[in-house]
Parts: C-alpha cells; sequence; structure tokens
C-alpha cells in the first residue's frame, strides 16, 4: 500500500478532524457552520484517502480497498448534501446527507480495523 509523505500524512487528519467537528457542529445549533467544515473536512480526507494506492493481487485488499474509496466518495457526498440542506438548494429533506454519512462511516470504519490485517497477511506491511 502507497503511503502519505508528511504533508499528506498531516491533510489527512485534519480532514479527520475537521468530519468529526462538522459532524457535531449541528448538535449545538451551528447547522451552517459544521455544513461547511464537513464539506471541507470531507475533501481533505477523502482526496488524501484516494492517494493511497494498491497495487498487489491480494483479492481481500482488493475489495477492502474499494469499500474503502466508496466509503470516501460518499462522505464527499454527505459534505455536499448537508451544504445543499443547510443552504436550501435542494430539497431531500435532512436526513439524507445523516444517511449517506452514517452509510460512509460504518464502510470507513469497518475498513480501518480490517485493513490493516489484510495487508499483514498478504506481506504487504
Amino acid at each position: 500500500m502507497k503511503t502519505l509523505n508528511t504533508i499528506q500524512t498531516l491533510v489527512f487528519q485534519t480532514g479527520g478532524l475537521l468530519l468529526v467537528a462538522g459532524a457535531a457542529l449541528p448538535l449545538f445549533g451551528m447547522a451552517g457552520a459544521g455544513s461547511v467544515v464537513l464539506t471541507v473536512g470531507a475533501l481533505l480526507f477523502g482526496s488524501m484517502q484516494l492517494l493511497m494506492r494498491y497495487e498487489g493481487s491480494d483479492l481481500v485488499v482488493r475489495r477492502l480497498r474499494r469499500q474503502q474509496i466508496i466509503g470516501a466518495l460518499l462522505l464527499i457526498l454527505s459534505g455536499l448534501l448537508a451544504l445543499t440542506h443547510t443552504f436550501g438548494l435542494l430539497r431531500l429533506g435532512s436526513g439524507a446527507w445523516k444517511l449517506c454519512f452514517a452509510v460512509a462511516a460504518l464502510l470507513e470504519g469497518y475498513t480501518a480495523f480490517r485493513l490493516p490485517n489484510a495487508l499483514r497477511r498478504a506481506g504487504e506491511s
């Protein structure tokens, strides 16, 4: 698995923190700021996650990597849906971005725990 350099790792971690902060801000009555922070965090986190590559041939790792990519894309989509809901651009209801974010978080969480073990078994790290 291709690793990120120091700056990319910092961007990745900052994006993760912004994701959590953006998801929590609507709980404190700051939905507008929360949607912007969530979208910026999703773009930072997701783009850095897409930069990581797997060039091996292990089927389990390839499947997990695909799930991770889908999760990253869903995180970005949930940020965009949160923006459209907050600023009234689309009338999808308040639950669309939350559902998309929940599915993305489930995929990301699953792959975060399974991928390192699968890489270790495949002899990649």
